[in-house]
């Protein structure tokens, strides 16, 4: 299924993450207790790009925790490595490759106050390089 839209409807400028310390956790909103886990390719303020085990269909409500990397220095502090939590809809999935399935979600809302904003700040720190 590749499902990737056409144009490039982005808001937000997209950053760099490292898959291997950007773990993702996703929960099915319909009610069903799928879970998944995965790891983030690139982040903005309004959606990620990620890769699970198997596709989401386009469309589908989910609740994600994405758990930002650290630089691993002494003075990162408890809020840069605290996870977010929002709810987004995936917008494309792509598992025409063998292996894990790469896909897309928009941001919706933020469930937890103020992690809209730390997630602003860290992208806005310099610490992630723009992507392509």
């Amino acid at each position: 299924m590749r499902t990737e839209p056409f144009e490039n409807r982005r808001c937000e400028p997209r950053y760099r993450v490292s898959p291997m310390y950007t773990p993702v956790t996703l929960c099915m909103i319909d009610g069903a207790s799928t879970s998944a886990e995965g790891h983030a390719y690139d982040l903005s303020a309004s959606g990620m790009q990620f890769e699970l085990d198997r596709a989401i269909e386009p469309g589908t409500p989910v609740a994600l925790q994405v758990t930002l990397p650290t630089g691993g220095a002494m003075w990162d502090d408890l809020e840069s490595s605290r996870s977010l939590m929002v709810i987004g809809s995936v917008v494309w999935a792509d598992d025409s490759e063998p292996g894990p399935a790469r896909m897309a979600v928009a941001f919706e809302r933020f469930v937890r106050l103020g992690d809209q904003e730390r997630l602003a700040r860290q992208l806005g720190s310099g610490r992630f390089a723009k992507a392509a």
